[in-house]
This record gives C-alpha cells, structure tokens and sequence, in this order.
C-alpha cells in the first residue's frame, strides 16, 4: 500500500462481483485483490456549513477522481453538511440517538444507536466543533454515501464506492480505528468460506469486513489534526459496483448471531418470564453452567444451601406435576371451591407442563443454627431462604445468558412432600418452587420502565 500522492494513477473501469443468493453485499470466491493499492488524501475542503454540497466540494478538490476508486468521507463533514450540529447537552443527545445501554463505567456509555451500530456515547461527539455545541452522526449514513455517489457519477460521469467512515473502539484491543458506518457502490464484505488457504483447509468462517479495511486504511491519511476528512482509496475495483448496493448495514451482525450480545447493563433484564417454548431440547451443558452461576449466592455461615434436581426426562416430570396436581386439586376442593374455580387455577401451572425441562431448586438448611429463642429461629431460617432466593435468581439471570428461557412457579412449595415423594429427594432437601426450562417460543415483550425511586428510601 502506498501514501504518496505522486503514486501512477491508472484508471480502472470497475466491476460488479458475484454475489451469492440470500447473502447481499457478499462477494464470492474469486473477485481477489490484485497490484497495488493507492491510498490518497483529499486536501483543501473548506470548513463544511449546514447544506454544503459535499459533491461538488470533493469533486473540486479531486480533479484527478477516476473509475473504480472508493471516497472514504469522515462522518463528520457529512454530518455538518446535513446539519446535524446541534446545541444542548451532550448526555441528552446520546441518550435521544440511543436504544440501549451495552455496558458502563463512568460517565462513559457503550451503546447501541438506533442505526444499529455499538459504539461510545451514540458517535455524539464535541471534537472540531464550536463550544457548546455537539455533532450527531448523519441521519442514515448510508442514505449519505447514495447522494454522494450520485452526486459525483452526476456531476464527474464517474462510477466511485463510497464510504462514510467513523471511529470507533474494539473490544479486547486498545484504541480506536476507522470504520465504516455508510457505504454505496461498494460490496462490504467478501466471502472467503468454501475456499481452501494454502495448505488445504477449508475455509468455514471467513468473511472480510473489506467495508472496515477501507475505512481504517483511509484513517491513516487522513485525521481530526490535520483537517483531511476524505480519502481516495485505489486498486479495489473489483469491489466497486454501478449498483447502490447494501450499505454498510450489511455490516452489523444481527442480534441473533451475536455470541456477544450482552452487555454489562443488559445481563440483569435478560431474565425474562417465558411462559410458551419451542420443542427444541435443551443442553444439559447449559443448564450445568447456569448452576454453577447460581451456586455464587451469598450464604449463612459460609455453607452450601443450594441443591437443584434437574428433571429432564418427561417420565420425572409428568410424575410430579400429575402428582402436584392431584395435591392441588384436592386443597381446593376442601377449601370448598367450585370445579370452575379449581379448573381456573390450576392454569397456573400449565407452562411447566409444556417446559421440556424442569429444575426443582431446593435448599439444604442442615447447617442452621438453633436457639432457645424462636424469634431467633424464625431470622436464622429467614436468611437461608433469603440465600435460597438469591441462587435462584442467579439461575434465572444465567439461564438467560445461555439463551434459555424460565418461568419461576412457586407450585412446591405448597406440596413439599408431595414434590420429595415424587422426585425421591434426599433428606432434608425443601423444594422451592419450580423453574420451566426451554428455547421460548416468540420474543418478549417490551419491559416495562420502574422507576427506582418508587421503590427507595434514602434516610
């Protein structure tokens, strides 16, 4: 790769990759790089204004703009073109361009935008800008870089990819690199999966964010110092289309495939309460980690209270519910309800029958102290029912991790030994309740916002 503005410029008519069915913006195997690439600093742009035409002031200052090259356009003159300098607090705008909050420490916020993007503070940024003053990334980047291609094809008669770029952090790496947040003309990512390297191997995993390469490429020529907010990237035509293309939405793994997904402030308000599952079989292996998140509860006098009895074969689980509810059918009717009544609530317990697993948490309070006093008693059992609660939250939370979904039902412990009859629980091992274990069925519903303070006393 080379820097240098006096670098040979040899114009190259650009070409449309291949790009497999389902998979928009995915070049196949086969459209590799090749010969050199030129990486060159667009300078003399002016200060950018509200309605500046980007088009014509890179055109102007890139006479020497061919076929087949890429423009890597910083966020920021776009998003000052499109006037989106606003005034105000910076903490108000980042949580105005915010859907979530992925993890915090601080005042600093990891969020995700409402563009998709996971990036620090929603991209608002106070840097090259008046006092007081901040800047919002462009409305849709990639609505962006599609005016700035047909801007330049009307205004040039040339075929250019375009990118508009932003800095972003990396988890697990220090410091920041250009991405890229808009794209047009351009194929984002390049497939490499069903190729085979040097030695053989096939190829599984690969897919090229070229998109990124570009960007961080362009970064190094240009700067927020140095005042050069474009590049022209050289050498990929092969990468460049006369169709729009995807954009660089294409860009951002779907929530689903993200192995990442949960950030520090999202791990609480994962647990969900899933009523309804899918028939898909639930891995032992990640039951097993949700335990041992749970067995991380604090405890009375440094034990171990916290015993699970995992049901997974329907033959246990059918023999304590029908067990349960024969029990439970029975109190009703004693306490004189209609059979109308007993059928309404039985229905409470109807989603661990359609769970394809059941944990039973139960606790072991053997290592309780005992005194004279019975006001004492009643405190010492409180805490290891409070230890209890707080394993069985962690379970939840850790279920939801896993990608699992639980419902909570406080069945057993209305029929202890009913459910110790049934599942021939050790000695001294109380159930507490019942947890529904499974894939859910349909996605949540929206939580509901609580506001802390109604439930908080400060004195």
């Amino acid at each position: 790769m080379s820097a240098d503005p006096a670098a040979p410029q040899t114009p190259a008519a650009p070409q449309t990759p291949a790009v497999p069915a389902g998979r928009p913006g995915v070049a196949q195997p086969g459209s590799e790089p090749g010969g050199r690439m030129t990486v060159l600093p667009v300078s003399g742009l002016p200060e950018i204004a509200a309605g500046a035409d980007l088009a014509a002031l890179i055109g102007d200052a890139a006479p020497d703009l061919t076929d087949g090259d890429i423009l890597v356009v910083t966020s920021k003159i776009v998003s000052k073109a499109e006037g989106r300098v606003v005034t105000g607090d910076r903490e108000a705008f980042i949580d105005a361009e915010s859907v979530r909050t992925v993890a915090r420490r601080g005042q600093t916020r990891i969020v995700t935008t409402r563009h998709g993007l996971v990036m620090a503070a929603a991209g608002v940024d106070n840097s090259n800008t008046a006092p007081g003053t901040v800047v919002l990334l462009p409305q849709d980047p990639d609505e962006s870089a599609r005016r700035l291609k047909a801007g330049i094809a009307a205004r040039r008669g040339l075929t250019v990819g375009v990118i508009v770029s932003d800095t972003m952090g990396r988890p697990w790496r220090t410091g920041q690199t250009d991405t890229a947040i808009g794209a047009a003309g351009l194929v984002p990512l390049r497939d490499h999966r069903g190729q085979t390297d040097t030695y053989g191997n096939l190829l599984e995993v690969t897919v090229a964010a070229v998109g990124d390469e570009i960007a961080a490429a362009a970064d190094l020529v240009k700067g927020k110092t140095t005042q050069i907010p474009v590049a022209i990237v050289r050498g990929l035509p092969e990468l460049v289309t006369a169709a729009d293309g995807p954009g660089a939405a294409a860009l951002i793994r779907p929530a689903e495939e993200d192995m990442f997904r949960l950030g520090t402030a999202d791990v609480l308000a994962e647990r969900r309460t899933v009523r309804e599952f899918t028939a898909e079989p639930v891995d032992p292996a990640a039951v097993r980690r949700a335990i041992a998140g749970a067995l991380t509860a604090p405890a009375p006098h440094h034990s171990e209270p916290w015993r699970f009895a995992v049901l997974e074969s329907q033959a246990a689980r059918t023999r304590l519910l029908d067990d349960m509810l024969a029990a439970w059918q029975a109190d009703l009717r004693g306490d004189g309800f209609t059979p109308e009544q007993i059928a309404r609530r039985v229905r409470r317990g109807e989603p661990l029958r359609r769970a394809p697993l059941i944990i039973v948490p139960c606790l072991a309070a053997e290592a309780a102290h005992t005194y004279p006093d019975e006001r004492r008693n009643a405190a010492e059992r409180t805490m290891f029912v409070v230890s209890m609660g707080a394993a069985v939250q962690n379970l939840l939370v850790g279920l939801a991790i896993e990608g699992l979904g639980s419902c909570w039902v406080s069945s057993t412990l209305f029929c202890r030994p009913v459910t110790a009859a049934a599942l021939d629980l050790p000695e001294g091992w109380e159930p507490m309740g019942a947890v529904g274990v499974g894939h859910p069925a349909a996605r949540a519903r929206p939580r509901p916002d609580r506001d802390p303070d109604r439930f908080t006393l400060i004195r």
